[in-house]
């Protein structure tokens, strides 16, 4: 009787045509948007329609013309100023609100409603946030200056746009606003896949509720911690949106950020792309160092312990198959 041939057919190769639309586009919209600006960098490139393109006798000459600007720096503090002062109460108020709506011991009506109230200003465009605020602080008509004389807190119309302590206020709080609902979520979600068993050994060895956040809720999301900082900081080290749009860098560069110099580097002015470009793989080398700092900061010891006696054993078992095979 003959034999049914066995199928040999494999979908595996399916994986791979379904793959091949994001591929397509990562090659197309990032990868090579990337390169080219890496390259970019060390040319002469300048302005629209410019084809003829010439690499520098001094390859590192735009990168050391950015490094040595006293408005690079200037934007670069402004950046890093803005995204800690920002990024930390949102952080903080994120967690607290993690915590209470994954608290059992407090039901909370309409729960799913304030999450998605405390969602909205993420889904909110950037534009019209900051046509929002710069309506609310406008000078002389706007909202807050006609609350604030008619309670009076002020005796005329101030006009808060021209501060540069209280324009970075704003941006640092439109900002926070912005985004905590979107770190609230994310630490939701990693709260909820802790296994309540560990809660309950916590609560019968008499911890309360603030040892349980610390001892348990805490080390137990720390991955998401960490997911959670370094897509930060790259939001963070990238800010433009909200700069730009609310009150274009001003006032005296105050709100001036790394993006926000990078466009006026490309796009006003002299068309430096070159120097764009540079600046741009300058911030690219540094979200990539600060990044894998943290991912080395926050590692998992236990786990990377557990690998490196793993690697070693291995090693070990190689070496004495490979002893065996010539003895």
């Amino acid at each position: 009787m003959e034999k049914k041939k066995k199928n040999t057919f494999s979908y595996a190769r399916y994986g791979y045509l379904f793959s091949l639309p994001f591929i397509l586009a990562f090659l197309i919209f990032s990868l090579y948007p990337t390169l080219y600006t890496a390259i970019i960098g060390f040319t002469d490139l300048k302005g629209i329609g410019n084809t003829s393109i010439h690499f520098l006798s001094d390859p590192f000459a735009n990168y050391k013309a950015i490094l040595g600007s006293p408005t690079f720096h200037t934007a670069f503090g402004n950046t890093l100023k803005l995204w800690i002062c920002n990024f930390i109460p949102q952080l903080a108020l994120a967690l607290v609100l993690a915590a209470w709506f994954t608290d059992n011991r407090f039901k909370i009506p309409g729960e799913g409603v304030f999450k998605v109230l405390f969602y909205m200003p993420n889904i909110i465009t950037a534009a019209t946030v900051a046509i929002l605020f710069y309506s609310f602080f406008g000078y002389p008509m706007g909202p807050v200056n006609d609350i604030m004389v008619r309670f009076g807190f002020l005796k005329e119309p101030y006009n808060f746009l021209v501060k540069k302590d209280i324009a970075q206020n704003i941006v640092i709080f439109i900002q926070t606003w912005m985004w905590y609902g979107y770190t609230m979520i994310i630490l939701i979600s990693g709260i909820l896949g802790i296994s309540p068993e560990i809660y309950e050994a916590a609560e019968v060895d008499g911890a309360n509720g603030w040892q349980k956040f610390w001892f348990v809720t805490i080390p137990n999301i720390k991955t998401i911690l960490l997911f959670t900082l370094v897509t930060s900081l790259i939001g963070g080290l990238n800010m433009f949106d909200i700069p730009k749009l609310f009150l274009m860098g001003g006032p005296d560069n105050a709100t001036l950020t790394v993006g926000v110099f990078i466009y006026n580097q490309a796009f006003s002015g002299g068309y430096l792309y070159n120097r764009a470009a540079a600046t741009s793989m300058i911030m690219f080398v540094i979200i990539v160092a600060v990044s894998a700092i943290l991912f080395y900061i926050l590692r998992d010891k236990d786990e990377a312990e557990m690998r490196k006696i793993e690697r070693q054993q291995i090693k070990a078992q190689r070496k004495k198959m490979k002893e065996a095979k010539n003895g």
